[in-house]
């Protein structure tokens, strides 16, 4: 199992990083390798990507989000991954972003990706897009202030 920490603190208020992040369908647009999603409900997500001529179809289900806190999800299918975007802030106008991220590197492409570190790399990369996306705007794109607790909508 692979590991990433990353963090990246962002000038926008709290509520603001966060309701962006919700806007998953958003994600290709600071995501390096995320071709599309697509928001199937409340609590799955369809993923598409393409890293390094690998191209992958998957499913994750959230299964923890609190506003303004925490997303957490867990894939559906192969190959396994979950981790969770934690939200603190820093100050009024400031964020932190922070995603914990943990994935089962199935091919020897991605297993070599994973001993080299590139998926950290990747991951710093676009929460560096992230930053300069919602600092470039004056408003999120758009907002989902539901909760979910144990993958169940409330």
């Amino acid at each position: 199992m692979a590991t990433v920490h990353e963090s990246v603190r962002v000038n926008v208020p709290l509520t603001q990083a966060y309701n962006q992040w919700t806007q998953f369908e958003e994600f290709p647009r600071f995501m390096s390798g995320i071709e599309s999603v697509r928001q199937v409900d409340e609590a799955l997500v369809h993923f598409t990507t393409g890293i390094a001529g690998l191209r992958r179809e998957f499913d994750a289900r959230i299964t923890t989000q609190i506003p303004d806190e925490r997303i957490a999800w867990e894939s559906v299918d192969a190959p396994h991954s979950k981790g969770e975007v934690t939200f603190r802030a820093s100050s009024p106008t400031e964020t932190e972003v922070t995603v914990d991220f943990d994935w089962d590197p199935a091919s020897p492409a991605e297993r070599l990706g994973a001993s080299t570190h590139l998926d950290e790399r990747l991951v710093k990369k676009d929460l560096r897009q992230f930053k300069e996306f919602i600092e470039h705007r004056e408003t999120e794109t758009g907002a989902w202030r539901g909760s979910i607790t144990e993958g169940h909508v409330e």
